[in-house]
């Protein structure tokens, strides 16, 4: 690789807007995050999963056909 032509890449620090912090490698000093893997639903178990049905049932359902 050419020397000089590369730009620097340093520890940087993550915030969350929960509170949670971490380091990570990237070309900035410091990123803010709304959401990290410690306050988002997916991955704390707060997602709500909705069974919207599938077209024909909403059919069915719109025209009282069952």
């Amino acid at each position: 690789m050419k020397e000089g032509i590369h730009p620097q890449y340093k520890d940087c620090k993550v915030t969350c807007a929960c509170g949670n912090t971490f380091m990570t490698k990237s070309l900035k000093d410091e990123i803010r995050l709304d959401v990290c893997s410690q306050c988002h639903p997916f991955f704390t178990g707060q997602q709500k999963f909705v069974n919207r049905g599938g077209r024909v049932e909403k059919f069915k359902k719109k025209f009282n056909l069952e």
